[in-house]
């Protein structure tokens, strides 16, 4: 088990005022937090929602918020009533970052939006968490993250090809959100240390949700041709693919000729490799459903897990198809250091930045209770 650390962190010294609710700009103050910034969490009386989104839950609140939550003290306050605004505007006086992610306009409307403060808190970063920014045709309409996932091509390029369009069984929208706004904070931090200013940053669930769809966009701007699903196998390369093997499947990720032919040369089909339909990679995607078909009569004989041994020995990307149980406890997820435990029975995900001289550090699981910023 982990105990609290000391802080180690490149942030240390700035502080953080997440007043976000649910999952991206919460996943960013975590972040923030995690690499040394003091970051208090001011939720509504009634919490954060996410204290609900079970189960499971752990003493009454949800493994969600639990989740996203770690290395904050916490706070309530209604900024919808004055006396509360005035305790909010003296902690926004002690910050250096801002992170929120109210609809647009409801901050505005109560006299504490950015364009109000800017001037009276000249050095504060303020960061914006939204689903389609405040203006254009979507503007200042609320954002989630399966319905942004739907309306920008997302679900349309994921799951089987026979198959209709699939959700991605993770937030990744919401997620790479909150990695987006984490790094428009560094970047504003990195600016305010040669102009002396801070600035507006924003994050928009529909901006990041586009910016995933490489090299599906990249193929439509060459070719004009509307991307289709794949399954798991990838729109340009191939074999890049989950294949049958004869135990469990495996996944194999063949990027280049020389990997093709060391792969070949593992399951005995040396000869395949220099086939003129597979010899090179553009063929290869091409014949795809052949070569797809050779692979598995050839991968029948084999046991997947001894194969993918052999396979990342001589030099191929392939790997076990796991489930998160297995992930989370194999060998080297411990050596990573991705799994954290803390005081209180806390169990999280560790950090995925490695810094040589300023590491990660978990100071305070969450819940940890604070009322104004705190030298760590």
């Amino acid at each position: 088990m982990t105990s609290p650390t000391a802080n180690t962190g490149a942030l240390a010294g700035i502080r953080v005022l997440d007043i976000s609710r649910i999952l991206g700009g919460p996943f960013c103050g975590q972040i923030l937090g995690d690499h040394g910034a003091d970051v208090l969490k001011v939720e509504p009386p009634q919490g954060d929602d996410t204290r609900t989104w079970g189960p499971p839950f752990i003493d009454g609140v949800a493994s969600y918020y639990r989740g996203l939550n770690r290395n904050k003290r916490t706070m309530r306050l209604d900024l919808a009533a004055e006396a509360d605004r005035d305790a909010f505007l003296a902690l926004v006086a002690e910050a250096d970052v801002l992170v929120e992610n109210f609809k647009a306009g409801t901050m505005e409307r109560w006299g504490i939006g950015y364009e109000a403060l800017s001037e009276r808190f000249p050095r504060l970063v303020w960061c914006r968490v939204s689903g389609f920014g405040s203006d254009g045709p979507l503007g200042a309409l609320p954002g989630y993250d399966a319905a942004v996932q739907a309306m920008t091509g997302i679900m349309s390029i994921n799951g089987e090809a026979e198959g209709g369009p699939l959700r991605v069984g993770l937030p990744v929208v919401d997620m790479v959100t909150g990695l987006n706004a984490v790094i428009g904070v560094l970047l504003a931090l990195q600016d305010r240390h040669r102009s002396g200013r801070g600035q507006f940053v924003e994050a928009a669930l529909y901006d990041s949700g586009l910016s995933l769809l490489h090299p599906h966009a990249a193929n439509w701007f060459a070719n004009g041709r509307t991307p289709q699903r794949t399954g798991n196998a990838h729109p340009n390369i191939y074999p890049y693919d989950a294949l049958r093997t004869g135990t469990e499947p495996i996944f194999l990720a063949v990027g280049n000729d020389r990997q093709f032919a060391a792969f070949c040369r593992c399951i005995g089909l040396p000869d395949l490799a220099q086939d003129e339909r597979y010899r090179e990679a553009g063929s290869r995607s091409v014949n795809r459903a052949a070569l797809k078909i050779e692979l598995e009569a050839a991968l029948a004989a084999f046991d997947g897990v001894k194969l993918v041994d052999e396979l990342m020995a001589a030099g191929v990307p392939a790997a076990p198809v796991l489930g998160v149980d297995a992930a989370l406890l194999h060998p080297h997820t411990a050596h990573r250091g991705m799994v954290v435990e803390m005081e209180g029975g806390y169990r999280g995900l560790g950090a995925p930045v490695k810094l040589s001289r300023t590491p990660a550090s978990y100071r305070h699981v969450p819940l940890t209770e604070g009322d104004s910023f705190l030298a760590d």
